[in-house]
């Protein structure tokens, strides 16, 4: 098994000095223990010349990094819609892939196998549509009549089959919380199989909450709708946002009770059931790599099967890459080789993960975003958001924060930590593709350093958008988060409203904090002095910029958003749908596909938490659904 790493402290006198510079850089990793046999470990080297310059670098100019192209998608309204009979299903999954011999449901190790044929089996009495995607039926080439017809929440509780579907639930495992906790796969969701869309492009529909399946242990199999309509917002306010995510298509109320526990107290409830139809091109994660290599050594093949399989659907230009025998490296930085990509598709696959990853994560950064359980089993091949359990978008500026329970003792997972846990998760990542001889350690090396470079590029450029700078300013950056930390600064309103200070050298002083003034709530002269500071080198960074107000301004709320899908929001939602009131829940999902828009009418959703929101089950939750 891979070595575990620690997050290092920092000897800064700064009253946040670990929190805030650890939001701020990424720092490095070193390992606490010895490697475990199996996967071979793939240890960052000595030492990062590319990882560390792009720590310490100030990147005069941090020019957005390019993203990987996709192909413009046609409009919705000149794509065919088809009815769910006439979806065209390929199933390459279960069709190219080794199978389960067994189709049951009964927990149990499964062997030699990427995924099991099961069916659903959740119980259901008259269920109900909560709500869907318009956009995302669009992409799947759905017509919107089809949300109408009376059958559509049988099809999509799992009641009853859709034809062409071909459903499974897929085997992986992963590291929890740092630890390796073996075979863990699909337990409460069943993917249906492949739609390809008029545009030629490949998406999985899965039902989440649908039922057991040999990877659900001692669970159910089951959701509850507390739960569903957090995932489902959150996947489309993601999206909204401009985040790399899987998709929500519907919601669907079971008409059973589900019982849970939600703190693990003792304290066990009966909650309404819920299905979320999830969709994404691919549901495959780190864990799906990492359980083959963890067994018999003749399952290292399934592997390389997998890794082929991926590059294939999902990274085609990658495909005919040759693997050359016997690569000779050149020196190239301190003690890094140079890395030829155009000789292993496999460890140029690999980098782009790992690229994709530090994109999401320093995204993720930019708008507060803390996804609390970053275990290796829900990390996307795709670079996508996937799992939404316990989440929670920053209010008052914390970089502590985690929205997870579970991770209180440690806060392994809480919003500062997030980009080195992207790297701890990339190590285990190419752990796999080591022992199956797909890529070397020193390839292995690079992708972590890529990785490093990614996110540094990415994450000042973020910040120096964010701002309406023409160029990253270290300085005037570390110093406004060490600011919104020591002062408990609403994340999302705060970079909103700067928008508003105009770039006039002549401000008086007692008016530099008046666009901010929503934001700067109950501080005290001390602390005014210190943000009448900053204004000012602030103000000197516009004026340098010489980019009129009204075009920053534009660009920066194109960059900031207005909304939020704060936890309280979600809460409101479901305490209305546990009424049977889905209208809250549709008309925040039609507010968080626009968040960056004004809105007007729409003021309240942008409003800070109120005191109830900060109550446990609110603001934080378990793993539990």
């Amino acid at each position: 098994m891979p070595p575990h790493f620690s997050l290092l402290s920092s000897s800064s006198s700064s009253p946040l000095p670990t929190a805030v510079i650890s939001h701020a850089r990424l720092l490095l990793l070193r390992p606490l223990s010895r490697p475990r046999p199996r996967l071979h470990p793939s240890p960052l080297l000595p030492r990062l010349p590319l990882l560390r310059r792009g720590i310490m670098a100030s990147a005069a100019a941090a020019a957005p990094a390019p993203e990987t192209p996709a192909p413009a998608p046609s409009p919705a309204a000149a794509r065919p819609r088809r009815a769910m009979e006439e979806l065209a299903w390929d199933n390459s999954f279960v069709r190219e892939l080794p199978g389960d011999p067994r189709s049951d449901a009964v927990p149990r190790e499964v062997l030699h196998a990427c995924y099991t044929k099961v069916s659903p089996s959740a119980p259901v009495d008259n269920p109900k549509l909560v709500a869907w995607s318009q956009s995302v039926a669009d992409i799947v080439d759905l017509d919107h009549k089809q949300f109408e017809r009376p059958d559509f929440p049988q099809l999509f509780s799992g009641a009853s089959p859709l034809v062409g579907s071909s459903p499974y639930a897929q085997c992986y495992g992963g590291h929890q919380f740092g630890v390796w906790a073996g075979q863990l796969g699909d337990g409460r969701a069943i993917t249906l199989g492949e739609v390809i869309n008029s545009q030629g492009e490949r998406w999985e529909l899965q039902l989440k909450g649908c039922g057991k399946t040999p990877y659900s242990r001692f669970a159910d199999g089951l959701a509850v709708l507390r739960s569903s309509i957090r995932e489902f917002l959150c996947s489309e306010a993601m999206h909204g946002l401009g985040i790399p995510t899987t998709r929500a298509l519907c919601l669907v109320e079971t008409g059973k009770s589900v019982v849970r526990d939600m703190f693990y107290d003792g304290n066990s409830k009966e909650e309404p059931g819920a299905i979320v139809c999830r969709v994404a091109p691919s549901f495959l994660r780190f864990g799906s790599y990492q359980i083959h290599a963890t067994r018999d050594k003749e399952d290292l093949k399934i592997v390389r099967q997998l890794a082929d399989y991926t590059i294939h659907h999902h990274y085609p230009h990658l495909e005919n890459i040759k693997k050359s025998e016997g690569l000779s490296f050149e020196s190239a930085l301190g003690d890094s080789p140079t890395i030829d990509l155009t000789s292993n598709k496999y460890a140029a696959w690999a980098v782009e993960v790992a690229e994709r990853t530090a994109y999401l994560i320093a995204r993720w950064q930019g708008v507060g975003f803390t996804h609390g359980v970053l275990n290796t089993d829900n990390m996307s091949v795709l670079g996508l958001t996937i799992d939404y359990g316990p989440f929670g978008f920053l209010d008052a500026f914390d970089p502590s924060f985690t929205p997870n329970t579970t991770d209180l003792p440690g806060k392994r997972y809480c919003f500062a930590n997030q980009p080195d846990v992207g790297l701890w998760n990339i190590a285990q990542f190419t752990a796999p593709l080591t022992s199956a001889e797909l890529i070397s350690k020193d390839e292995a090396n690079y992708v972590m350093e890529r990785y490093g470079t990614k996110f540094m590029d990415e994450y000042q450029s973020i910040m120096t958008r964010k701002l309406g700078l023409t160029k990253y300013n270290k300085q005037l950056i570390g110093k406004l988060l060490n600011n919104l930390a020591v002062d408990k600064v609403d994340y999302t309103n705060f970079f909103r409203l700067l928008s508003n200070v105009k770039a006039d050298h002549d401000t008086p002083e007692k008016e530099l904090l008046v666009p901010l003034k929503a934001a700067l709530l109950d501080i005290g002269k001390e602390r005014k002095e210190a943000w009448i500071s900053w204004v000012q080198t602030y103000i000197e960074e516009l004026v340098s910029s010489g980019v009129p107000d009204e075009e920053r301004k534009s660009a920066m709320n194109s960059c900031n958003p207005k909304y939020i899908l704060r936890n309280y929001l979600c809460q409101t939602a479901i305490d209305a749908a546990d009424l049977g009131d889905y209208g809250e829940v549709r008309r925040l999902l039609k507010v968080m596909e626009h968040p960056y828009d004004e809105q007007p009418g729409m003021e309240k959703y942008a409003r800070l938490p109120p005191a109830w929101a900060y109550r446990p089950g609110v603001c934080m939750l378990s793993c539990s659904s």
